[in-house]
């Protein structure tokens, strides 16, 4: 079954090099995820924070993919389901500098 929320996949400029939210106010994270909507780089849910998935509550924007240097995946929010970002669009680096 093709996931329904695909479909909000836009091209995508990432916003930051790390998460822009944290950068903001001075916070840590432990990994980054790209929305795949509008470019907002957040932290992931193992984060203090969370703001991949506060991103995600407050936008309805409910695909990310992993923004770790190596890692290729993506995520739902909604369906909770890993997805392949083979052939997302994303306008420079798909993951941040090491």
């Amino acid at each position: 079954m093709v996931d329904p929320h695909l479909k909000m996949i836009r091209e995508v400029t990432p916003s930051a090099e790390g998460c822009e939210d944290c950068l903001r106010i001075g916070s840590r994270w432990v990994h980054l995820r790209l929305c795949l909507t509008c470019g907002h780089v957040g932290c992931c849910d193992s984060s203090p924070r969370r703001h991949a998935r506060a991103h995600w509550l407050k936008v309805d924007h409910p695909v990310v993919r992993s923004f770790e240097p190596g890692e290729d995946w993506g995520w739902c929010f909604v369906d909770e389901v890993v997805l392949d970002p083979s052939g997302w669009p994303v306008r420079g680096r798909v993951a941040h500098s090491v």
